[in-house]
């Protein structure tokens, strides 16, 4: 076999592959082999007819095919690996040559990954926000903790903000009603904004018994976007009661003795929470100025493939219904030429960041081991709230275990480069992200800032059991 790279583009080439016959035999003689058990010829058993008699009955143009349809992808990937070709994407195949008991000529067209200039990282510099840590935070975090031990106690008189409600819910757009959007028995806490918009101002002032009606867009559905009249029927009110903030729910709700030793606790984890913010925002930062000071050519086909998967998950979510994705938009205040243009900028940005990502991993030398990936899978199924086995299953179905592999080593590529930087605070102070990130020459960092912080009260209470209990009054 004979193979050339031809350079079309910095993010395109084309390989053009020569296959002599001669090497072929194995090919033939699986294709044979296949084709006999598949053709039943009289005298001979299945799979049994020899080569000649099955050109006899059918021909050399079904053998053909099914060889070249064999050895394509085959010496495409032979070809790849002794060019070294660093593929992206799926080839585009045209056979330019076929001629029978002679040779079988082929061209791939593929993209490729750009040769990047790597910018400087020594000498980086960025700012992120002061911290600021109030008693009014801690205080709030410390709410928080009490209404999980809080009770709900049912109240004769009108509902206020900070109830729980039991409701009941319908919806009619012009006149149809929406089963999608009926449910009753619902308990919701007023002010929550967990329900459609409006339901807040419906619902503050009514008692017992009482329905209220209001006008709200829908977000989602086959109506998104449409104006829908609602219907709320207050079933019951209930207030929740919180415990005395005190020694004793200090000992209840926590390891601690006191509710002083409660509310260091709860100031040091906010505290993190806030240095943690801050890890993100020097991590954001730090892979802005790069993409800005880096020239990455950005293969098309990626990006259109990017675009394109972007574009299903929103179309997914309304049930592909473009007319729904149109009114949704409008309800927004946005066109669908705004949508798209927003949707290409953001795969763009994301193509560049892979790519800049994957060639800092490479020139760092980044490496992944098991127990990192096993983080990262089980990370992943506790936000989908699933067991890890289950997630690794989906993933290996969808073929995405590859890319949470690429994640992991990318999040430590742009770690190792944070570790580098020299980051400070809107006073001018020194900040200190060693633990979240490492020193800057560690081989691995003692942690990763992974999304928004967690609400730092999650793991507080002690107790497995349903923290609120409710009573009638």
């Amino acid at each position: 076999m004979k193979s050339t790279v031809e350079q079309l583009s910095p993010t395109r080439v084309k390989i053009n592959v020569e296959v002599p016959f001669d090497e072929l035999k194995p090919n033939f003689d699986r294709a044979y082999r296949k084709i006999a058990q598949q053709v039943r010829i009289p005298g001979f058993r299945p799979g049994k007819a020899p080569a000649r008699v099955l050109e006899s009955r059918i021909g050399r143009a079904p053998v053909l095919d099914e060889v070249v349809n064999e050895v394509i992808p085959a010496k495409y990937m032979e070809a790849v690996q002794s060019g070294e070709v660093r593929t992206l994407g799926q080839p585009d195949f045209e056979v330019t040559k076929l001629e029978d008991k002679d040779v079988l000529e082929f061209t791939a067209e593929v993209d490729i990954r750009p040769e990047i200039d790597m910018p400087e990282f020594d000498g980086l510099e960025v700012s992120v926000d002061d911290v600021e840590l109030s008693d009014q935070e801690v205080d709030e975090q410390l709410d928080e903790l009490r209404a999980r031990f809080g009770t709900l106690t049912g109240v004769d008189r009108s509902a206020e903000n900070g109830d729980f409600v039991s409701i009941d819910l319908s919806a009619t757009v012009d006149g149809e009603e929406i089963e999608d959007a009926s449910t009753s028995g619902l308990s919701y806490e007023i002010g929550s904004g967990q329900l459609v918009d409006g339901i807040d101002d419906a619902l503050i002032g009514a008692s017992e018994g009482e329905t209220k009606t209001f006008t709200t867009k829908l977000l989602a559905g086959k109506y998104a976007g449409t104006d829908a009249e609602v219907s709320v029927t207050v079933q019951s009110i209930k207030q929740r009661e919180l415990p005395e903030a005190d020694d004793e729910f200090a000992q209840m709700a926590s390891e601690f003795d006191t509710i002083d030793e409660l509310r260091g606790d709860l100031r040091e984890r906010v505290g993190r929470v806030k240095r943690m913010q801050q890890g993100v925002q020097a991590r954001d930062k730090v892979l802005d100025t790069l993409l800005e000071s880096t020239e990455i050519p950005l293969p098309e086909a990626v990006v259109q493939a990017e675009v394109d998967n972007r574009k299903h998950d929103v179309l997914h979510e309304l049930d592909h219904d473009e007319d729904a994705l149109a009114k949704s938009l409008e309800a927004e205040g946005k066109t669908l030429e705004e949508f798209n243009e927003e949707t290409r900028t953001e795969a763009e940005k994301a193509v560049r960041t892979q790519l800049l990502l994957d060639a800092i991993a490479e020139a760092e030398e980044v490496q992944v081991d098991d127990s990192e990936l096993t983080e990262r899978i089980v990370y992943q199924a506790q936000r989908f709230g699933i067991s890890p086995d289950e997630y690794v299953q989906r993933a290996q179905q969808s073929g995405q275990l590859g890319a949470i592999f690429a994640d992991v080593r990318r999040g430590k590529a742009l770690a190792s480069i944070v570790r580098r930087v020299s980051v400070t605070d809107a006073s001018g102070n020194e900040v200190d992200l060693s633990e979240f990130f490492g020193e800057d020459g560690d081989e691995e960092p003692p942690t990763t800032v992974e999304g928004e912080a967690q609400d730092v009260t999650e793991d507080v209470a002690e107790s497995d059991e349903e923290a609120e209990t409710s009573t009638d009054r």
